[in-house]
């Protein structure tokens, strides 16, 4: 029995990162001899254990044979006579197919070793194939490692777009297209993440309302970048510079989405975009099982940035049916979360990166100035039903046609 630790682990060592989870192969073990040695099995579809301590995961080394479409359709084979080098040839990447011993010494059949000093990411045999969550895996890693240099290897990136092109990444579950999008899109590079995709051709199958803004066109005096899709991704840039909230950054994503629609007779205008892109990103939603919280700030942005953006142009009246509508009254930080993202739309274009967005900050003090008004001092007055909520708006109206008034002011 000899026990090893794989996969990331070894990577990030090699890489000097830190190392936050660790994996096990044991080699020329039965499940029996684990269970005697305290370990708790947990694998269903093959051998994993708990370490009685540590409560690492401790796999038997195996190997896979696939048997049907998607990333369950595989049959493990895990017994004492499998090798280690066999364990890691079905692994994804040559960086991912590494091992160390116990005396630090690093196993390294697929040439893992040279491909972090090319800052290559290299698939380690054809079947790689064979598994369509890769794609998607792949994507996640040219992200995370995009800011040290690595870059994806040409066969790596033909294989996978031949994935896509079979039609087998459609047979991957919707929970696990999102669970690997919410890690990219929380981690640095998201951008990075929504390029890969695009480059294989998943984005196209998972995420068509956004595959389909790249060429449409935007007017150059307010996005000298012009295209649609490009602008969408400087965006999510803006957005992982101003939050590191998942729900700032999908709505980032898919602020725009709404374009997709417009007909080619209005561009580069495209008069009502706010509001059709409303039903795309439920669509989108619902097709990758987005939680609650990330679609209802993509929502709000796709129906209300524009209003932002205008901002000091909107009479109060039209600032308060926003309010309304966004509800910052119970929700406040969904709504500063909200007011996040515009800024990251307006700075997500050529030459406005750098730009002062106090438009943010205009739209919050005037929720902050209507948020002021006493309810609990008109119900007292003795007004009931509707008559309490007309005269709260028109107190708060009131509280915003004054800051409107009184802004720019000193701010204590």
């Amino acid at each position: 029995m000899q026990v090893y630790l794989v996969g990331g682990a070894v990577r990030d060592k090699l890489l000097g990162l830190d190392i936050k989870d660790r994996d096990w192969v044991v080699v020329g073990a039965t499940p029996e001899d684990m269970l005697k040695l305290g370990y708790q099995q947990v694998g269903a579809d093959f051998p994993v254990f708990l370490h009685p301590k540590s409560k690492e995961e401790y796999a038997l080394a195996r190997t896979e044979r696939k048997t049907a479409q998607g990333y369950n359709g595989f049959e493990c084979y895990a017994a004492q006579d499998v090798t280690l080098e066999q364990d890691l040839l079905r692994r994804d990447l040559t960086i991912n197919a590494m091992a160390m011993d116990e005396n630090s010494k690093i196993v390294d059949p697929y040439n893992g070793q040279q491909d972090l000093a090319n800052k290559l990411l290299r698939h380690v045999s054809p079947a790689f194939i064979e598994d369509p969550l890769r794609v998607f895996r792949v994507a996640r890693f040219a992200a995370r490692f995009a800011s040290i240099g690595f870059t994806i290897a040409e066969q790596t990136m033909a294989l996978m777009q031949e994935i896509c092109r079979s039609g087998e990444i459609s047979h991957l579950s919707a929970e696990r297209v999102w669970q690997e999008t919410a890690r990219s899109l929380s981690a640095e590079n998201a951008d990075i993440y929504i390029s890969v995709l695009r480059e294989s051709g998943a984005l196209d199958i998972w995420f068509p309302e956004l595959a389909i803004l790249w060429g449409i066109p935007n007017p150059a005096k307010w996005h000298p970048e012009i295209d649609t899709g490009i602008h969408t991704l400087m965006v999510l840039q803006q957005a992982q510079k101003l939050s590191d909230k998942l729900t700032v950054r999908f709505a980032a994503l898919v602020h725009d989405v709404g374009k997709g629609l417009t007909s080619q007779e209005h561009w580069p205008s495209h008069p009502g975009h706010e509001k059709s892109g409303l039903a795309e990103i439920v669509t989108l939603c619902d097709r990758i099982k987005v939680p609650n919280d990330c679609r209802e700030l993509a929502l709000i942005m796709s129906e209300f940035h524009s209003h932002v953006h205008k901002a000091f142009e909107l009479k109060p009246s039209t600032l308060l049916k926003m309010f309304n509508q966004c509800d910052p009254w119970r929700k406040p930080q969904r709504f500063k979360d909200f007011l996040t993202a515009c800024e990251a739309d307006a700075r997500g274009r050529t030459g406005f990166e750098d730009r002062d967005y106090p438009n943010s900050d205009y739209v919050w003090q005037a929720y902050l100035a209507a948020a002021k008004v006493d309810v609990k001092a008109i119900v007292a007055s003795g007004l009931v039903g509707q008559a309490i909520k007309q005269r709260l708006n028109e107190y708060r109206l009131d509280a915003i046609k004054h800051l409107k008034k009184a802004y720019p002011f000193e701010k204590t």
